[in-house]
């Protein structure tokens, strides 16, 4: 479905843009304006041109009079709702842009083009609505507002609270909507008469937290029930605990009735005037009643233009949503900063472009060293998951541990190899395949997935099977004539494989692994395939060819475990991530050990299952968590945090960055250590 702006864009035809403003020559804003549509131009426009300005800025009387002057049409840009992870005077980009023909949206001395959509669009469309629906929840579940430089972990005060929303001084939204300095004075006395027992907290805008701009409430304002709000709490978390929101104009009313609250309006933001807020200054054209998805899907899906950075695109909402998820993950797993310790040095470069965006990574080799760093500077201890057990004999008392691991994602190669990684997973609980203890991956398999999660990973993993997709993509390799009958596909594994050492059961070894799908099942026809590592000579666990010819009816060779997957009846492994692979293309998986996908009632378990994995979870629901949810993914072509869809696309395309050739040799050199293993994890 094509975004108002979208099906405007068209009728733009690369129409000529003249602006006044140096901000539209940001790289962000002007990419967006172009895909939209229109080409940006310094001096006089033209006939059929038009003038570009900036909302109601301080620099848009320039292109205001020259509009005027030469009678041309006025187009005025302003970021959208949902806009970044700091402000745009920290330097934030955009996620979109609303560009309107008509006014501005939050001015209200005529209609906008979004005032006109809310006016006289149907907003019938049940898909619409379901979007609109499963985009509020979302939101409301990941947390996510206009700026989210915020700790959704932090606590609202205890509810039971009016909420007053204080805004920049100087805002163009106030004048424009109705409203002056005064009138937050007026509706803070109006929020004290009105509840009177009641405890007022007026909330700071960000960009006051940060002390950049001045709000319109002091310290002086600080007394008897009332108090200031401006830690980092989520909005959400602060619309949770009112009883009551005050807003003139801001954005943060318009969360407060998605949240369901009907707030008090003292200006005439877009929102007032629909049916769902009590106007002190009403504006009288708007006489529609709307509900909150009709509200949402006007604002949020069909008026913006949104961008995608990755893909250099206009985007959908949810895809919007998506990047946004992205990148605000990232920023409040990394924003205290990090110390990393047990890291290759091969890696500390990939490790710097993950975690190291908020704040760089400090390494220290030697893990007591690291320690001390970490609580001197308040910064959380990052360990490689499989070095854990030796750097953390003495044990970070009261630090704050990640395990790192590769993603199920993770590269076009092996990671043995050095291929460099498209996925990380940062674990504060355990790590996926230590079934002793609760990793994030299972609260996040028990929790089930945000609203809409389900069908986004049911498209994620068709747009993954389609592109011929697993963990490291290796090149295909034709199947050799395999014989018919029940066909049980055999992945080996590395045998001193961490998730093998933690989740093995009675069975852990490769050879053992064939001896007991061989007795259990000796009318079957057993597809051998050795691991990709293994076959490669770069880790141990190779079964010796004789056996390998005995127990199995076919021995597969290296490269992409599709084919083998798609020839396959079903699936028996020790904890492979083959059997996770399998499971998304709907193959039966047995399980002699534990590993992550084992325990939730889609596989057969025949190795110790923990007591707390009592969820039974959807093949989708587990996709979300294992793909979506848990592992962090790096866009190879932008560097920026990105969601598992680019990551698809990028290797569906080849869109990936080779080794160095330095990495190659050191790869040979780990092969020959390979009985060494301890040396190189």
């Amino acid at each position: 479905m094509t975004t108002q702006h979208q099906a405007g864009a068209a009728d733009a035809a690369r129409r000529r843009l003249c602006i006044y403003n140096g901000g539209f020559l940001k790289a962000r804003v002007r990419r967006i304006l172009t895909l939209a549509g229109y080409d940006l131009r310094l001096g006089l426009p033209g006939p059929g041109d038009a003038v570009g300005v900036w909302g109601m800025s301080p620099t848009a009387p320039r292109g205001e009079s020259v509009a005027r002057q030469l009678s041309r049409d006025i187009v005025r840009i302003e970021d959208a709702f949902l806009r970044s992870v700091r402000t745009g005077r920290e330097g934030a980009a955009p996620l979109g842009l609303l560009i309107d023909r008509s006014g501005v949206h939050f001015a209200s001395d005529r209609p906008s083009d979004l005032e006109t959509l809310l006016a006289r669009h149907p907003l019938d469309d049940t898909a619409l609505l379901d979007r609109a629906r499963t985009g509020m929840a979302r939101l409301r579940a990941a947390q996510l507002s206009k700026y989210n430089a915020f700790d959704p972990a932090l606590p609202a005060p205890d509810p039971g609270y009016v909420l007053v929303i204080d805004q920049t001084r100087g805002d163009a939204s106030i004048a424009a909507g109705g409203a002056r300095a005064s009138t937050f004075r007026e509706m803070l006395v109006a929020a004290q008469a009105e509840h009177p027992a009641a405890r007022i907290l007026i909330r700071t805008h960000p960009e006051t937290d940060a002390g950049l701009r001045e709000g319109h409430f002091g310290a002086g304002d600080a007394q008897g029930r009332i108090a200031f709000c401006d830690a980092a709490i989520s909005p959400h978390r602060l619309l949770e605990g009112a009883v009551a929101v005050y807003s003139v104009s801001s954005q943060m009313g318009f969360e407060a009735i998605l949240a369901g609250h009907r707030p008090r309006v003292f200006g005439q933001p877009f929102y007032a005037g629909w049916g769902l807020s009590d106007d002190e200054n009403p504006v009288a054209r708007r006489q529609r009643k709307l509900t909150r998805a009709q509200i949402f899907a006007g604002a949020m899906i069909l008026y913006p233009a949104w961008y995608d950075p990755c893909r250099d695109r206009l985007c959908s909402f949810e895809e919007a949503v998506d990047q946004l998820e992205a990148e605000t993950r990232a920023f409040r797993d990394d924003r205290q900063g990090h110390v990393a310790t047990g890291m290759r040095l091969w890696k500390r470069g990939h490790l710097q472009a993950f975690f190291g965006r908020e704040r760089p990574l400090r390494f220290r080799d030697n893990p007591s060293r690291a320690f001390a760093l970490a609580r001197a500077k308040e910064r959380g201890l990052l360990v490689w998951a499989s070095r854990v057990p030796f750097v953390m004999r003495d044990g970070p008392a009261g630090l704050p541990l990640g395990q790192v691991e590769d993603g199920f994602l993770r590269s076009r190669g092996l990671g043995a190899a050095l291929i460099p990684p498209l996925s990380l997973i940062l674990d504060r609980r355990g790590i996926y395949y230590d079934p002793a203890r609760e990793s994030d991956l299972e609260a996040l398999i028990a929790a089930g997935p945000p609203p809409g999660g389900e069908a986004r990973a049911e498209r994620l993993v068709a747009a993954m099977i389609r592109a011929g997709l697993t963990k490291y993509n290796l090149p295909a390799t034709a199947l050799p004539d395999l014989p018919t009958g029940h066909r049980i596909l055999v992945p080996g594994q590395v045998e001193n494989d961490a998730s093998l050492l933690c989740g093995g059961g009675e069975v852990r070894t490769n050879l053992a692994l064939l001896e007991r799908v061989r007795a259990e099942n000796p009318g079957a026809v057993i597809l051998w395939k050795p691991h990709p590592d293994v076959a490669a000579g770069l880790r141990p666990g190779r079964v010796p060819d004789t056996d390998a010819r005995r127990l199995a009816d076919a021995i597969l060779p290296g490269g992409d475990p599709g084919p083998a997957i798609a020839a396959a009846d079903e699936v028996w492994t020790m904890t492979s991530t083959l059997g996770f692979e399998a499971l998304l293309r709907g193959k039966p998986v047995t399980c002699l050990g534990t590993p992550f996908y084992a325990g939730w009632g889609l596989t057969r378990d025949l190795g110790p299952v923990p007591a707390r994995r009592t969820a039974r979870p959807t093949p989708a629901a587990l996709a979300h968590a294992c793909l979506i949810a848990y592992p962090r993914y790096l866009d190879p072509a932008t560097g920026l945090p990105c969601p598992p869809e680019v990551i698809v696309e990028r290797l569906a395309r080849g869109q990936v960055a080779a080794p160095r050739p330095g990495l190659r040799i050191l790869s040979k050199l780990q092969g020959l250590l390979a009985g060494h293993a301890r040396l190189w994890r």
